[in-house]
């Protein structure tokens, strides 16, 4: 079973950082490309990052320069770090694997909520 769990959302200043975790399980994580979307309210759900399961990332404009992402393969986990939070960046965040699409579509996890505001 295909299980996906996010983690590490919370309330941030604006200009802060955090940490996001996605822990995978369910299908062979080390060769699987991995993907971090978010869905703010209102709106469609979009892609954020994404990793190759050879450690190349892909971002999205608007995650460029500020969000990287990474996996560690021994522990079948994804990551997002985020800095320079920005309030248009508050949305529910989730992982899943694949790179053009969701590979998973059906198996989405609860997501992890990041609310920057002052």
């Amino acid at each position: 079973q295909v299980q996906f769990v996010e983690s590490g959302g919370t309330l941030v200043q604006p200009g802060g950082s955090l940490n996001l975790s996605c822990a995978a399980s369910g299908f062979y994580f080390n060769t699987n490309h991995m993907s971090w979307y978010r869905q703010a309210p209102g709106k469609q759900r979009e892609m954020v990052a994404r990793i190759t399961y050879y450690n190349s990332p892909g971002y999205a404009s608007f995650a460029r320069g500020r969000f990287t992402i990474s996996r560690d393969a021994t522990k079948n986990t994804a990551y997002l770090q985020m800095s320079g939070l920005k309030p248009e960046d508050t949305a529910v965040y989730y992982c899943n694997a694949g790179w053009q699409k969701p590979l998973y579509d059906t198996s989405w996890g609860q997501g992890t909520q990041v609310t920057v505001a002052s």
